[in-house]
């Protein structure tokens, strides 16, 4: 799997561990149809930071979170 591509199965894979490791009980409104190409840099980007750090504060969940808000919207 080559996360540097757009794929559907990329948008739900990359949505699915950022879940994982923020604990978020619920991401229904998070589906890879409602991801463009164009946004999926910063997606991408996104889920490197959450991979890429053990703990998080409450802050930068609420900033994930908004961030993953604005990707889902674009």
């Amino acid at each position: 799997m080559d996360l540097n591509i757009w794929s559907e199965e990329n948008v739900e894979y990359m949505f699915e561990e950022i879940k994982r490791k923020l604990r978020m009980a619920t991401g229904g409104s998070i589906k890879a149809s409602n991801v463009k190409q164009e946004v999926y840099e910063d997606l991408k980007d996104l889920y490197d930071l959450v991979v890429s750090k053990e703990n998080f504060s409450i802050s930068e969940i609420d900033a994930i979170t908004t961030e993953l808000g604005k990707i889902r919207k674009a």
